[in-house]
Parts: C-alpha cells; sequence; structure tokens
C-alpha cells in the first residue's frame, strides 16, 4: 500500500511538472522581449540579430527590441544574460566569441555553462581580403611583401573568431611575420579597410561579401573547404597552398541555463522557422550564411564541440586576457 502511494505521488509531481512546462511555453511569450546583441551595429551578428527578431516578432506575437551592447569580446552582453532573469524575456545574439571566451579570458565574469543556445543561425567562412589598390593580387603575394614589411590585418577585436583565425594560421600555418590591428567591432574594422588606411582585414565573409562583389575589396582567400557560391571568385587557402585549414564564425541566440525547458524549446523551433521563411533565408543568404536548423540537443553539442575547437587554437597561439 506504502509502495501504491509512494508511486501515485510521483505520478501526480511528474503530471504537475509535465503540465507546468506545457503551461509556460503556452504562456510565452506575453510581453516585450529584449535582444541583445554582443557586438556593435553593423557587425555580421547585428544583421543577423535584426533579421531574426523582425520575423520572430511576428510570429510570437510580441515586440522584439534589439539593442546593442558590445565590448569584453561579448562578454558585456552575455554576463547580462547569464545574470538576468531565466524567462526567454532577455535574450543573447552572440557569436563564436561565446566558444572562444572560455580558454581566452581568465576571467569573463560569468560562466559558459550560466547561458545556453537555443538556435545556432548559421556560419560564414572567415575572409582575407584586401583593398583594390593593394599591390598583392594573391595571397601568395600578400604573405610575401616586396618591402618586407610583417602582415598587417585588421580584425573586429582581440578574440574574435576572426582574429584567432588569422592570428593561428599566419603564425602557426603560412609562418610569415604579421601584426594584429584590432577594432572594436567588425563595421569599425570594415570602414578603415573601405578607406585604404588597414594593410588587409579577415573577417567573416558574411560582413564584407557585398563589398568584395562591389570591388571595394579584393577577396584574397575563403577559410573553407571550397569556394563559397556567394564569392565563387575567391579562391579557398586550400587553393591558395594551405589545405585543409578551416575557420568560420557563426551567429545564435542563448538564454540563461536555468530558462524553463518548454521556454527554450520554443524559441528553438521559432528561430528554426523564421530562418526557414523565404525572405528571411533569402536576406540571410545574400550575405553568404550558410543556414543551420537543428533541435536543441544538436544545437548544443555544436556549441560545445565548438569550445574544444577553438579552445585548441587559444591554447596554440598562447593568448589570454585577463
Amino acid at each position: 500500500m506504502l509502495h501504491s502511494a509512494r508511486s501515485l505521488a510521483l505520478a501526480l509531481a511528474a503530471c504537475t511538472a509535465a503540465a507546468g512546462s506545457a503551461a509556460a511555453q503556452d504562456a510565452y511569450p506575453s510581453k516585450r522581449i529584449t535582444v541583445l546583441v554582443s557586438a556593435g551595429a553593423g557587425g555580421f551578428i547585428d544583421a543577423i540579430a535584426r533579421i531574426v527578431s523582425e520575423r520572430l516578432s511576428a510570429s510570437l506575437g510580441q515586440p522584439i527590441i534589439v539593442e546593442n551592447r558590445a565590448g569584453a569580446g561579448g562578454n558585456i552582453a552575455a554576463r547580462a544574460v547569464a545574470r538576468g532573469e531565466p524567462d526567454g524575456y532577455t535574450i543573447l545574439a552572440a557569436t563564436t566569441a561565446m566558444a572562444i571566451n572560455e580558454a581566452l579570458y581568465a576571467n569573463p565574469g560569468y560562466a559558459t555553462k550560466e547561458i545556453t543556445p537555443v538556435a545556432i543561425v548559421g556560419s560564414a567562412p572567415e575572409m582575407i581580403a584586401v583593398h583594390p589598390d593593394n599591390a598583392a593580387k594573391t595571397l601568395a603575394q600578400f604573405l610575401k611583401p616586396a618591402d618586407g614589411l610583417s602582415v598587417q590585418y585588421g580584425t573586429a577585436g582581440n578574440g574574435t573568431g576572426s582574429h584567432i583565425a588569422a592570428e593561428y594560421f599566419f603564425r602557426n600555418v603560412a609562418k610569415a611575420q604579421s601584426q594584429h590591428v584590432p577594432f572594436a567591432g567588425g563595421a569599425p574594422a570594415i570602414s578603415n579597410a573601405l578607406a585604404n588606411q588597414l594593410n588587409s582585414i579577415v573577417v567573416t565573409m558574411l560582413a564584407i561579401t557585398e563589398h568584395v562583389r562591389a570591388g571595394k575589396l579584393r577577396g584574397l582567400a575563403v577559410m573553407s573547404a571550397k569556394r563559397h557560391p556567394a564569392i565563387p571568385d575567391v579562391p579557398t587557402l586550400g587553393e591558395a597552398g594551405y589545405p585543409d585549414y578551416y575557420a568560420a564564425s557563426w551567429g545564435g541566440f542563448f538564454v540563461p541555463s536555468a530558462t524553463p525547458a518548454a521556454v527554450s524549446a520554443k524559441l528553438n523551433a521559432e528561430i528554426n522557422k523564421a530562418i526557414a521563411t523565404p525572405d528571411v533565408r533569402a536576406r540571410l543568404e545574400k550575405l553568404g550564411l550558410e543556414l543551420m536548423a537543428n533541435d536543441l540537443a544538436a544545437t548544443g553539442n555544436f556549441f560545445q564541440n565548438e569550445i574544444k575547437f577553438w579552445t585548441t587554437r587559444v591554447n596554440a597561439i598562447g593568448l589570454k586576457i585577463q
């Protein structure tokens, strides 16, 4: 009799929990949602956040405010979300930096386990590009400048995916003398490159595809296994003599890890639905983004694998930010 009573109690508890979870999902969202972008306006994650949020707002029936909160390699925005209410009303839009910062920062101000991805929208390979007036027409020419000076490259900032990918390539793969010029976001780095104030720029191709197409920048190499259909004239690193070196930056949405599973599941489903919408898909793919639509489990596995991938590269170049 005691065993039966205990079993009944457990069954009732499970039903109550399931009902509560379903209720949370059905009730969510009931008010405005804020998306904190981990970088400044004009960067690729800003574009992803705004394009997806516009469609997400329509499907969820609630306004979504997109707020840029750049700084500390994305840690300022990530910290705010990690410490925020785990209710799905404050969402982080962030990049590969979320996987890199685990190894890069001695104290990012939050623990990676405190945030969890609900959707990785897509990724785009990194690209090395120069101003059209640059004498280098190929990567080989760029890596061996006639003046004998070191290679100078600008990125969206210290510790970004572009920075780690570029420094690892120049130092460990190409064995070239190089100098990193960090900027406070992708937009100012790109502006300097367009003004021919930089020797080169290394950023995700998503951020400069239109400039390359327009002839305002010259792509020297894309860090992918094959040429990208958005910029088919730009060769891969493999074609330039450096096979098997790939690097890509991705963008996605995160919530506090304590967020109810039903809310996270709803966000995952709605974001996947949003990026499958023809107009949203077309806008993102036009920029060069390779879209991803995974369930929560696959999204979590992807993020954990990315932490391992980037930790290897961070440790290899000996980079650490206090």
